[in-house]
């Protein structure tokens, strides 16, 4: 917003009628004052990324991540990844069980990193899954396995979600990955990340 002002010295200057003495501002404010919603605020409201929704119940929210891991690679490269960390229910500013050992999870790129190790790359653009069991073990924790079949020849490992609903806070009611753990001892050769 741009503000005009007059070429007098001072704001405002004295106007003097025959009558009545009075103070006329002489100054004007000339810019083009945006709606308070932009034309496209409704589309981009739509295009916003893909993560948890209040809407979503536990199961839904292990599916849709699970599919965006099967299809990783599309709209662009990780994309699936990037969903996995939006559901993760992690403080990015302390360490991590995610994963199972204790691991510093805020940078997105070391959450990647994981899902590019051995063992959990079996999730990245798998072919088959199969849920094996699902548990409610409390009112607002869920836990599901999960059996899948990897692109590769003869790939095939068993993971467990643990997924927690928030209650109170920001996150007051959604489904958020607690721990994606893989059935298993899945760092025994160390994990640089």
């Amino acid at each position: 917003m741009s503000l005009c002002l007059s070429s007098s010295s001072s704001l405002f200057s004295k106007s003097f009628n025959s009558n009545t003495k009075s103070v006329i501002p002489r100054f004007t404010a000339s810019a083009d004052v945006p709606d308070f919603l932009s034309v496209d605020w409704l589309e981009s409201r739509r295009k916003r990324p893909f993560g948890p929704r209040l809407s979503f119940s536990a199961e839904e929210s292990v599916r849709y991540q699970l599919d965006a891991l099967m299809f990783n690679d599309q709209p662009r490269p990780d994309y699936g990844v990037e969903v996995m960390y939006r559901f993760a229910g992690f403080d990015p500013f302390e360490r991590s069980l995610y994963f199972g050992p204790s691991f510093d999870l805020g940078q997105f790129e070391r959450f990647r990193r994981i899902f590019h190790h051995s063992t959990y790359r079996v999730l990245l653009n798998h072919k088959e899954r199969k849920i094996l069991s699902t548990l409610n073990v409390e009112e607002n924790c869920y836990k599901q396995r999960v059996w899948i079949r990897g692109a590769r020849p003869e790939e095939e490992e068993t993971f467990q979600f643990t997924m927690v609903q928030r209650v109170g806070g920001f996150w007051d009611g959604y489904w958020l990955t607690e721990s994606l753990l893989h059935d298993g001892d899945s760092f025994s050769g160390g994990v640089a990340y």
